[in-house]
Order: C-alpha cells, then structure tokens, then sequence
C-alpha cells in the first residue's frame, strides 16, 4: 500500500490510498478536479470510490467533477444536500457507524464534532491494516483498537495561536473559531495516547495551519510521543502505507 498526499491544509484536502493491486481509495477531493486527474495519470478505472468527510469545499470542491469521472462518492446526507449531488445516481450515503465496502477496502464511518456534520473514517484493507483518518474535528468521543495506521489533523498549537492573540496578530474570534473547529496538536497527542498504538506503523498529520503550526515541531512531538514513524504531509508527497514495517 502507498498514500499519495494531492492536497493537505486549508487550500485543498486529498488523498490517495492505492494498494499493489492498483485499486484505489480517495479521500476528500477538495483540490481542482485538475490535481486529482493528473495524480490518477488520467486513468480512473481503478478508483473503487471516494469518501468524503464533509461539506466544506477544501474537502469537497471537486465532487461534481469526480462524480462525472464515474467515480462513486460517498459521504453522509448533509454532505450530499450541501453540495447539490443527492439526485446523482454515483452519490452513496454513509450512516453514522455503518459500513462501505469499495473493493478491497472497508470504510467505515462515524460522526466527529466540526460546525458542520462531519464523519472520521477508518479505513481497513489487508494491505494496510485497520487505518484511522480523522480531520476537522475539535472532539472524538470513539477511540480504537487494532490500529496499523494513522491519518490525523494536527491543525494548530494553542501556544502558537495564544501567543499571536497577545501579541495583537489574531483577534480572539478567529482563535475561538480554530478551537471549535480543527483538532490542535495538544489534543492530537491526547487522542493518540487514548488509542493503543501497539501495532500501528506509521501516523501522518495533516492539514497543518500555514500560519499557525511549526512542521518541523509537530513531527518531532508526536515522534517522541509515540515512537512511531511520523510524516507530515506536502502536496505531492508518496510514501508507504503497508500494515507493517517489513
């Protein structure tokens, strides 16, 4: 299995999940409908779907288009209702805790706290194990066993964001709207913490703030923190997903 970053941060969210088989799972198209095209080398026939966590259009900008690829989108009711795509023949509804079987893989999804109605997913396929994708959430109340693989958001850091409220360069409502919308690295580290990580291999964060995230800092603490291998995600980035090590 490899994960193929096309998109991560506040400009577009898109993922890539191809086993060695060729078949492919997309998460969010929130990226132009360009990006996803030339990342897929303009064949679409082993995409078996994309899910999408919601409605907001740095995750879900390019649903119509991929939907007109032939491409089956999954995501919850709201989402569809949102983004005009209920009536389309390739949308499919997720139910809070139900299952989606797309190819090889098995998604199931579950509802996260956001400002809009939003589903974390995880992910399971023989190759790359039982894999957790969470993004856009400020509250998870589920936690996990069996972990192999981890896909979070550590958006911000509340030391960063608090020390620019003081210094004059973020009013304090924006503040309160990031606390109340994305998951900062704090309480990415008590997430992780309340999962076992026993048999995870690899955690890549994503959706890191431009202006309110230190790359280099987030990687260092969750890899100290868990002693796994951390990556943080870039466009364009390719990196190997497998279940274990070896």
């Amino acid at each position: 299995m490899k994960l193929t970053t096309i998109g991560s941060g506040s400009k577009g969210n898109c993922y890539l999940l191809e086993a060695s088989t060729g078949e492919i799972l997309m998460i969010e198209c929130g990226v132009h409908i360009k990006q996803i095209k030339q990342a897929l080398n303009f064949d679409f026939s082993k995409v078996v779907g994309c899910i999408v966590t919601h409605s907001h259009l740095d995750h879900s900008k390019s649903i119509h288009e991929v939907l007109g690829l032939g491409i089956n989108v999954w995501a919850s009711e709201a989402t569809h209702e949102a983004r005009g795509t209920t009536m389309n023949h390739r949308s499919c509804v997720f139910e809070n805790m139900g299952d989606a079987f797309l190819g090889h893989f098995t998604v199931k999804a579950f509802d996260v706290q956001h400002d809009v109605p939003t589903f974390g997913f995880l992910i399971n396929h023989p190759e790359c194990g039982n894999t957790l994708f969470l993004t856009d959430t400020f509250y998870c109340k589920y936690t996990f066993k069996n972990l192999n693989n981890i896909i979070i958001e550590a958006n911000f850091s509340r030391e960063i964001i608090d020390l620019k409220m003081q210094n004059g360069h973020a009013p304090k409502f924006l503040r309160d709207r990031i606390l109340k919308s994305h998951l900062s690295l704090e309480y990415c580290k008590e997430l992780l913490q309340a999962n076992d990580l026993s048999q995870v291999n690899n955690i890549h964060l994503i959706h890191l703030s431009d202006s309110n995230s230190n790359e280099v800092q987030f990687q260092r603490e969750i890899a100290e923190l868990t002693g796994k291998n951390v990556t943080v995600a870039s466009n364009g980035m390719t990196i190997p997903f497998d279940k274990t090590p070896f």
